[in-house]
């Protein structure tokens, strides 16, 4: 396939702007990617790939090598977080990959980022190259880096994460919003977690105010991410603050043990605010597009940031290879009218779901545990987020619908 007349640059060498580099490469096209850290490494602790995300990875190939570091979850449990007491526990039909069509996968980032990096290669990489700067004509993007180097495209790709460089310069000011929720997280070894019951399932422990989300990972370690309700404004000015001992602990005492031997298992970790950016009119300016978080960062109760990312260049990949680099607004817009109500209805969604999550014991509690408890209530819950396909389907208006 030829390249059409793209030079495509890529900003940021997380899990979305590898994938990226990788569907382009799908498509016969290339893309160099500038990385602002001298090494690629980890931004939080571990992601849980759902099947919309994972038919992707497996579709290229790379199914041998996802097989030995990641943990393919079979189950979906919700709890009372105080009881321990199954609410809803879900299997799929038969299975979550026969129902689906793909795994859901847990996995550790630096694992994640070293299959998509060693399959892309590093030749294209470039590390140590922190965006200070895009200018542009009609033509043609220059980027400019902090280490006083810079680099020109005919396409330039932000893929730099939530604090994106390249929002922040396509808007000119930081729209950050916090949620009102925020989170301490760890990655704790099996042999800790005797108290646990059903280790191999992704488990939500759910309570008044807060709730524990847990998933296992490659070797058995349960990744987890304990939520709580906490006023706004957030108090600090970058999104993580110091916590003391004893403060991931505090709401949850009267918790189930498992609860508490999770969250108590690993030294105390900072505070993190959960924010999230309200969705943009458009996520293109010139020859510039936003992905992944960049684009539309979520609160993880859905756990869908990388895989909306990884939707995002899935699209995006085929919406350039299908058009000329003459043609670069056509692309742009092709991309954005099959991505903006999806993602939009799947940022709402992750927001209201800390809703459903936290609710007071009452009618409202009880409507929730009776809807999460069938197959058809928790199928209405993820479905049409977990069933997409974004290679070969347009989003009906169940799944985010299109619009520009």
């Amino acid at each position: 396939m030829a390249d059409q007349g793209w030079k495509i640059a890529i900003v940021g060498g997380g899990v979305g702007g590898l994938t990226l580099g990788l569907a382009l490469r799908e498509q016969g096209l290339e893309a160099d990617i500038y990385e602002q850290t001298d090494e690629l490494r980890e931004v939080g602790a571990a992601v849980a790939l759902s099947a919309n995300g994972t038919r992707f990875f497996e579709r290229i190939g790379l199914r041998d090598k996802f097989a030995g570091v990641a943990f393919d979850i079979p189950t979906l449990i919700y709890r009372d977080g105080r009881s321990g007491k199954v609410i809803g526990k879900h299997n799929g039909r038969p299975s979550y990959r026969e129902q689906f069509g793909a795994p859901y996968w847990g996995i550790h980032r630096a694992d994640l980022q070293k299959i998509l990096s060693g399959t892309l290669g590093m030749e294209r990489i470039h590390l140590n190259k922190r965006l200070v700067d895009l200018t542009q004509n009609a033509d043609e993007v220059t980027l400019r880096f902090k280490d006083g180097s810079s680099a020109k495209a005919n396409f330039v790709v932000g893929g730099d994460g939530a604090r994106s460089t390249v929002r922040q310069w396509m808007l000119g000011y930081d729209d950050a919003l916090y949620s009102g929720c925020s989170a301490f997280r760890g990655i704790v070894a099996p042999e800790l977690l005797d108290k646990l019951p059903d280790p191999a399932a992704i488990q939500f422990w759910m309570g008044p105010g807060g709730h524990l989300l847990h998933y296992p990972i490659g070797n058995g370690d349960q990744n987890f991410f304990v939520v709580e309700r906490n006023p706004a404004p957030w108090p600090a000015r970058e999104w993580t603050m110091p916590a003391t001992e004893g403060e991931q602990t505090a709401r949850y005492k009267d918790w189930h043990p498992a609860v508490m031997q999770m969250i108590s298992a690993v030294p105390i970790s900072p505070r993190w605010g959960l924010f999230h950016r309200p969705p943009l009119s458009r996520w293109s300016k010139g020859r510039v597009t936003l992905i992944g978080d960049a684009a539309h960062a979520l609160v993880p109760h859905h756990g869908q940031g990388a895989n909306q990312s990884i939707e995002d260049v899935v699209v995006l990949a085929r919406c350039l290879a299908e058009t000329n680099a003459a043609d670069c607004a056509l692309a742009q817009d092709r991309y954005e009218r099959l991505r903006r109500g999806r993602t939009r209805k799947v940022q709402y969604a992750s927001i209201t779901t800390a809703d459903l999550l936290h609710l007071p014991d009452g009618p409202a509690a009880d409507k929730r545990n009776a809807r999460f408890a069938t197959f058809e209530g928790m199928h209405h819950h993820l479905g049409w987020i977990h069933e997409f396909d974004p290679a070969t389907q347009v989003p009906t208006d169940r799944q985010g619908g299109t619009w520009l």
